[in-house]
């Protein structure tokens, strides 16, 4: 594989770990009243914008993002992994394309904040579909959401997620144990959120008013384990182990076998 590929993806490997990781620093620090917020990807954008540098950290940030989001156009139209033509390639080779959109999105954006003024939000999202649709997407959207959290669920039960890695060529026995703790961490806490926010979707979905109430993201599935009987230590756990899929990315930065 052409090493420009690879400096792509490794570059947005570092992106998307950072999101990540400030995303469940923010969450776990919310969670036990120690500051923080419940955030998403948009919301970690803003929070950025406002530290020292932060128009710099976010230009920085957005190219990092378009370049994961390069990488996964490459994976989706060029296969330089042979992931395959057959049914189960297919759809992985699509779900990286529309991945690749999203960052692509969020990569474009956070440029954009980087080098424009501060302003006031815009209008809901949900506010720009025809109310007849609306319902219709939400299931959708949230079929869609509700097979991704099975997925993840999935690679961190059979630890395929290892197969990106050359874990036999790492002589150190720890970060080998370090890479698989800090992926099972990781991919149990997104499919826990995942599968919150197509809950939101779904039941949107299915509810004979289509308001605003679907159009829920990463900052609702924290208040959402907030609000359960466990009180702030759900939301922390899976507040710790979204960071720990940041630190997942990180490690794929350096140990990421591209075959």
């Amino acid at each position: 594989m052409d090493d420009k590929i690879k400096k792509a993806a490794r570059t947005g490997f570092a992106a998307k770990g950072l999101v990540y990781v400030i995303t469940g620093i923010l969450a776990f620090l919310a969670a036990f009243n120690l500051g923080g917020q419940k955030a998403g990807k948009l919301e970690v954008i803003d929070f950025l914008e406002n530290q020292p540098f932060g128009k710099i950290i976010l230009v920085a940030l957005g190219l990092g993002l378009c370049s994961y989001a390069l990488w996964r156009f490459i994976q989706s139209v060029q296969d330089p992994e042979h992931i395959g033509n057959d049914g189960k390639g297919i759809v992985k080779r699509i779900s990286f394309f529309i991945s690749g959109l999203i960052y692509m999105g969020l990569g474009f954006y956070s440029i954009i904040k980087g080098f424009s003024q501060p302003s006031g939000g815009g209008g809901s999202t949900a506010s720009m579909i025809p109310t007849e649709y609306q319902q219709y997407i939400f299931l959708a959207v949230g079929i869609c959401l509700a097979g991704k959290s099975i997925y993840q669920f999935i690679k961190a039960y059979k630890g395929s997620f290892t197969s990106k890695f050359d874990l036999k060529a790492l002589s150190d026995n720890k970060k080998r144990k370090f890479i698989k703790n800090m992926g099972y961490a990781g991919l149990t806490a997104r499919g826990i959120l995942v599968g919150i926010i197509a809950y939101f979707f779904i039941t949107a979905g299915f509810s004979l008013s289509t308001s605003n109430s679907g159009m829920k993201g990463t900052e609702s599935a924290f208040s959402f384990l907030q609000q359960n009987s466990s009180g702030p230590w759900l939301m922390g756990l899976v507040a710790a182990g979204l960071a720990c899929y940041g630190i997942y990315m990180f490690t794929m930065v350096r140990y990421r076998s591209f075959r």
